[in-house]
C-alpha cells in the first residue's frame, strides 16, 4: 500500500473513533438508502442459511450433504454421469428388503411382498435423486450464484461508500487545514458511490420476478417426487392387500414332523428317529457332506474369512479413479488398511485398492492402531 493509501486509512479509523466515541456527526445518507441496505443485508443472511438448509433438507447426512455440492447435474440431466455416488435412505431400506426377500424364494409369501416392498422404495429412491438433481439445478444453483456474484457486489460498493464517506467527513471536520479542491473531490467521489450502490440494490429488490419463479421450481419440484412416490407406495398397498387376502384365503396346514437319519458306529447300521435326543450314548450324531451353496457350506466358507478384518459390499462400487477396487453387491472383501474417515483399503481377487466406507459393512474390524 502506497503512502497516501495508508493516510487514507488512517484518517478514516479517525473519523469512525470520532463518531462512536467523541460522538462526532458524520453525513446522514438518506432514508430510501438505509431501507435498502437494511434489505440488503437481511437477503445476505437468508440466502447463506436457505442454500444450507434447503441441501440439508435434501440430505440430512453431512457426508450425502458433500456429495450433493458437488453433484454434475448437468452430465447427469443429459445421462451422462453415473449415479449421485451416495445410496438414498429409501434405497437402502429397499436393498434390504429385497435381498432378504429373494432369499426366502418365491414359495414365501412373506418373502415375495418383502421382494415387492424393496423394488418399490428403489422407485421412491430414484424418484428422490431426480428431486435432488431437479432442486440443485433449478434452485440451488441459482441461488448460490446470486449469494456469490450480484449480492457480493452490492456489499463490495455499500463498503466503498461507507469508507468514501468516512473520508470525507474527515476532510470536512478539518476544513481550513484541507485543500477546499480535496474536500470537493472526496465529496464528488463519495456520491458517486452511493448512486453506483443505490442502482445496483435497487435492481437487485425490484427483481422479485426470478426469486419468486425460483420458489415455484422448488415447490413444483417437492410436488413431482410426492406424486411418484405417492403412485408407487399406492400401487405397492394395494398388491400388499391382494397377498394378505390371498395368505388369509389358503387352507391351515398342520405340522408333521420328519425323522432324523442317524449312523451308528457300531453297526454301520441307519436308523430312524423322531428327536435327536433319542440317540442312545453309544452312537455319534455325524451330519452328511453339506451341498455347495448349502447354509452348512456357506458357513464354513466365511470362517475362513472371518479369522481376518473384512467387510461385505452393501453396494456395487465401480471405481473411478487408479488405485479404487471395484466390487459387486455382496462381495466380501479383506481389510488391510484404512486411508481417513471416508475410505479403506482393501484386497479382492488378488487386486488391492482403495473403496468407500459407506458402501460395505465391516463383520471383522481392523485392530486398533
Amino acid at each position: 500500500m502506497s503512502v497516501s493509501g495508508m493516510k487514507k486509512q488512517l484518517h478514516k479509523a479517525s473519523q469512525l473513533l470520532n463518531e462512536r466515541l467523541m460522538g462526532a456527526e458524520g453525513t446522514k445518507l438518506d432514508e430510501d438508502f438505509l431501507k435498502m441496505e437494511k434489505s440488503v443485508t437481511v437477503i445476505h443472511i437468508l440466502l447463506a442459511e436457505l442454500l444450507s438448509k434447503t441441501t440439508e433438507f435434501l440430505q440430512p447426512n453431512p457426508a450425502y450433504r458433500a456429495k450433493l455440492s458437488m453433484l454434475n447435474t448437468v452430465s447427469r440431466i443429459r445421462g451422462q454421469g453415473r449415479a449421485t455416488g451416495y445410496p438414498q435412505t429409501e434405497g437402502m431400506l429397499g436393498d434390504c428388503m429385497l435381498l432378504y426377500g429373494q432369499e426366502l424364494g418365491a414359495a414365501s409369501e412373506f418373502g415375495g411382498a418383502l421382494a415387492g416392498v424393496g423394488e418399490a422404495l428403489q422407485q421412491v429412491a430414484q424418484a428422490r435423486d431426480s428431486l435432488d438433481v431437479s432442486v440443485k439445478r433449478t434452485f440451488i444453483d441459482p441461488m448460490q450464484d446470486l449469494h456469490n456474484s450480484e449480492l457480493k457486489d452490492i456489499r463490495y460498493q455499500l463498503k466503498k461508500v461507507n469508507g468514501r464517506r468516512l473520508d470525507f467527513d474527515y476532510k470536512r471536520r478539518r476544513r481550513g487545514k484541507v485543500p477546499t479542491e480535496e474536500l470537493r473531490q472526496a465529496w464528488d467521489k463519495f456520491i458517486t458511490s452511493k448512486e453506483l450502490a443505490e442502482r445496483s440494490m435497487f435492481t437487485l429488490l425490484q427483481n422479485d420476478v426470478d426469486q419468486l419463479g425460483r420458489l415455484a421450481t422448488l415447490v413444483a419440484a417437492l410436488l413431482d417426487f410426492h406424486r411418484n412416490a405417492h403412485r408407487i407406495l399406492q400401487g405397492l398397498h394395494g398388491n400388499l392387500q391382494a397377498r394378505l387376502t390371498a395368505a388369509s384365503n389358503k387352507p391351515e396346514r398342520r405340522f408333521k414332523p420328519r425323522k432324523i437319519r442317524v449312523r451308528s458306529d457300531y453297526s454301520n447300521s441307519i436308523g430312524f428317529y423322531h428327536q435327536p435326543s433319542s440317540v442312545s450314548s453309544g452312537e455319534q450324531l455325524t451330519v452328511l457332506p453339506s451341498r455347495p451353496g448349502s447354509p452348512i457350506s456357506c458357513y464354513a466358507d466365511s470362517k475362513l474369512v472371518l479369522d481376518q478384518p473384512c467387510c461385505r459390499a452393501m453396494y456395487s462400487f465401480l471405481p473411478n479413479h487408479e488405485g479404487e477396487l471395484g466390487f459387486s453387491e455382496g462381495d466380501v472383501i479383506v481389510l488391510t488398511g484404512r486411508a481417513d474417515a471416508n475410505w479403506y483399503e482393501g484386497t479382492l481377487g488378488g487386486r488391492t485398492g482403495l473403496f468407500p466406507v459407506s458402501y460395505v459393512d465391516v463383520l471383522v474390524p481392523l485392530p486398533l492402531p
